[in-house]
């Protein structure tokens, strides 16, 4: 095929639209006779940070093992950057920081660089593996050996080698375990920037404050199989109302409680409003309650955090099997 015929099916090609960085389907797993991975289902998109959550044993690993093709699904079909998991090529430009790994002692910060390039079989000017290096706060420990590194500094040379490569999708395990609040930052600005390149990012960690702050999605695991997945505000989507109040008597208790389920703590005042976004609820409380005469100290309108969420969705789960 050639001239018109080819340029026409290039235009079809770019017309297409993207594929997402991550489609995985019915994916399932079995270890003799422990189940580790029960009809997991979800995609990454470009550019776009998924936390993957769920307690230890969840099957968070094996799923993850399975989209980098470690690990031979039993059932389920993984596609990676528009390639079957399978293909060698499709794990070209993806970049990977496993939860345990280990450097060789004996090297520095740029030999460590310099050998996975190498084995990525990518070209990487020594300009940009320094850029690398600087990016993740390591620009001024490059020639020094990496058995002298502290757990937080091998991190950070972890995220380096992850993202060397220039990949189009990168795997964070555990990415933050060993680091500082100062280190937990950096890596919060970095998964931004790799929004901002358009790079997908699967992200596994156990500083549920570190998801919140930076997914765009979140998928909880929970014995194996998929117990909630959605945007934060689809997950959290039960907002509240906390409010400091004086002198509030039985029919302003009871204009509290039509806004929603209440609690009471002394002075203290939980309502628990609808999960739509009806921007009129609170300020026309607000108004009902000082006409009824109560004096308002405080107003904190907020969400349910993921943490609560979380437990929520594990709780309801340990219900259902064990009724």
């Amino acid at each position: 095929m050639t001239g018109p015929a080819l340029d026409a099916v290039d235009r079809v090609l770019a017309e297409l639209p993207e594929t997402p960085a991550v489609w995985c389907s019915g994916l399932r797993k079995r270890y003799r006779r422990q189940t580790a991975v029960d009809g997991v289902s979800f995609t990454v998109g470009r550019g776009e940070v998924l936390g993957l959550l769920g307690p230890n044993g969840a099957g968070k690993t094996s799923v993850i093992k399975i989209l980098l093709g470690l690990v031979r699904p039993d059932a389920g079909e993984v596609l990676l950057l528009g390639r079957p998991a399978r293909d060698p090529r499709s794990r070209a430009r993806v970049g990977y920081l496993p939860e345990l790994f280990r450097y060789q002692p004996w090297l520095t910060a740029t030999e460590v660089l310099d050998l996975h390039v190498r084995l990525s079989g990518a070209a990487v000017p020594a300009a940009e593996r320094r850029e690398c290096l600087a990016l993740v706060g390591l620009a001024d420990r490059a020639r020094d050996r990496v058995g002298g590194f502290s757990k937080g500094m091998q991190q950070r040379l972890g995220l380096a080698v992850a993202l060397v490569a220039r990949p189009e999708f990168v795997v964070l395990d555990e990415p933050t375990s060993a680091l500082d609040p100062l280190g937990r930052a950096d890596v919060r600005d970095l998964l931004l920037s790799l929004k901002d390149r358009n790079v997908a990012v699967l992200l596994n960690s156990h500083l549920i404050g570190e998801v919140e702050r930076v997914c765009d999605r979140v998928v909880i695991l929970d014995k194996g199989r998929v117990a909630a997945s959605g945007t934060l505000p689809e997950l959290l989507g039960r907002r509240e109302l906390r409010l400091r109040l004086d002198g509030v008597g039985p029919d302003a208790e009871a204009r509290l409680a039509a806004a929603g389920a209440l609690t009471r703590s002394g002075d203290a005042f939980t309502v628990t409003l609808p999960a739509e976004d009806d921007a009129a609820i609170v300020p026309a409380l607000v108004a009902d309650l000082v006409r009824l005469g109560v004096r308002v100290h405080a107003v904190e309108p907020g969400r349910i955090s993921l943490e609560e969420r979380l437990l929520d969705i594990l709780r309801a789960g340990d219900t259902e099997e064990h009724p």
